[in-house]
């Protein structure tokens, strides 16, 4: 008799989106800076036609893609992220054109780990990382209480399944 696995029902945080809205909103802006240093470069020491018209297609594509990635990407992956922990497996189930699935046998889990960084703490968030030999795998954007309960959970349910 074959047990089917039920599909995950576990969402990140709702907060994701705006934490990867802020972080990647930093990251086009210190490229946007950059690119406009560039230009001013370009002006003040006459380089190149082609170097100008070069930049300012970096711009447009910064642009573009700063809609996308900031406006667009953050409310998808909230919403297509889903995850569960039972005594057997850790599942991952993300995407929205490229749907991913994944089964981590407990007894192959080697490691788990939560980390947080600036803006992650902002928004009181943790990615969970759990490890085993071959491959790793990560939770993002889980609130703080739930991320290290979810953390001791899979490390006492791996020791567990380690040590029968």
């Amino acid at each position: 008799m074959k047990k089917e696995i039920k599909e995950p029902e576990q969402c990140i945080s709702s907060r994701a989106v705006a934490m990867w809205r802020m972080s990647r909103m930093i990251g086009h802006v210190i490229a946007l800076l950059i690119l406009a240093a560039l230009i001013g470069m370009d002006m003040a020491f006459h380089w190149w036609n082609w170097i100008g018209w070069v930049l300012y297609g970096l711009v447009g594509l910064t642009v573009l893609s700063g809609i996308y990635s900031i406006g667009v990407e953050p409310a998808i992956l909230q919403s297509t992220w889903r995850y569960d922990v039972s005594e057997e497996y850790i599942q991952l189930k993300h995407g929205a054109l490229t749907h991913v699935h994944v089964l981590v046998p407990m007894t192959k889990v080697e490691y788990v780990t939560t980390n947080q960084g600036p803006i992650m703490r902002k928004y009181g968030l943790y990615n969970i990382q759990i490890g085993t030999m071959a491959s790793s795998h990560h939770i993002p954007a889980v609130p703080e209480s739930e991320a290290l309960a979810l953390r001791e959970q899979i490390a006492r349910l791996a020791q567990v399944k380690d040590g029968e």
